[in-house]
């Protein structure tokens, strides 16, 4: 399933591109392929899509190897495929429907939250946090600056993408059968089965970050992207000791989020 042949796309010679070959490989050419893709669904890999979701979930080292493949035949680490893009989008669809029942709003203010999620939860942060991560690695963790030693913008965006899909499966849907009759229904418990999802949502967001980076041969100190994880665990512990519920808190912020129309 993953691409193992080589594709030469240096030029003759020095090993440099040729000019056609570097007007290919532009960031502005990139944008444009993957844009371009995201209106033709028949030139998109679901199947390989698929199989990235699964090992996000299971095992992401596999999903990262792939992109050192599409480095090596495509001379890019970002994906240059939208497949993926469009099947969280689907995921998000599904599971905002599904937490718009459970909070009990109408289809009108189940669609206002499903716009909030889509374009502000999730690309909105997601290119905040993709650039701010992108400017940090190429800033700081470089090992020696060069045009082969970059951390695409893509790429940083990718990452993120990798990162979301487990916390949004883990705190949009597998958690949702778990809100009404747990979480929110018993005093005693629902807090801290709340909690343990967020503290193993995040948890999987830090860590498949840093895999992230961690894959990327030209950065160093990558290891500091786990260093959020004690904080994490500590923050998890008070919430315990004071009874707070994370998932009241979003289902509250959820709500006040569509009723202000």
């Amino acid at each position: 399933m993953l691409p193992t042949t080589l594709v030469n796309a240096r030029g003759q010679g020095n090993g440099a591109l040729s000019s056609r070959d570097a007007a290919r490989h532009t960031a502005g050419a990139k944008r444009y392929k993957y844009l371009r893709r995201l209106f033709h669904f028949r030139q998109m890999d679901f199947e390989f899509a698929l199989w990235q979701m699964l090992y996000l979930i299971t095992s992401p080292q596999k999903v990262y190897r792939n992109f050192h493949y599409r480095k090596q035949t495509k001379d890019q680490w970002a994906r240059d495929d939208p497949a993926f893009l469009v099947l969280l989008s689907i995921w998000l669809c599904v599971s905002t429907i599904g937490f718009g029942f459970v909070l009990d709003i109408n289809i009108f203010r189940t669609l206002i939250l499903l716009l909030w999620v889509v374009f502000i939860d999730c690309i909105g942060v997601g290119l905040l946090i993709a650039t701010l991560m992108w400017f940090i690695s190429n800033k700081y963790m470089v090992k020696r600056q060069g045009n082969d030693y970059d951390v695409e913008w893509g790429y940083a965006f990718d990452v993120h993408l990798n990162a979301f899909y487990p916390l949004l499966v883990i705190l949009h849907f597998i958690q949702v059968f778990f809100i009404n009759h747990v979480i929110l229904g018993s005093l005693n418990i629902g807090y801290i089965v709340g909690n343990t999802f967020w503290l193993v949502a995040i948890g999987y967001y830090i860590y498949i970050t840093f895999l992230g980076y961690s894959a990327l041969p030209f950065l160093k100190n990558t290891v500091v992207l786990l260093y959020p994880f004690p904080a994490l665990v500590l923050l998890y512990i008070l919430s315990l000791v004071l009874k707070w519920n994370f998932t009241e808190i979003l289902c509250f912020f959820y709500k006040n989020r569509v009723y202000l129309y």
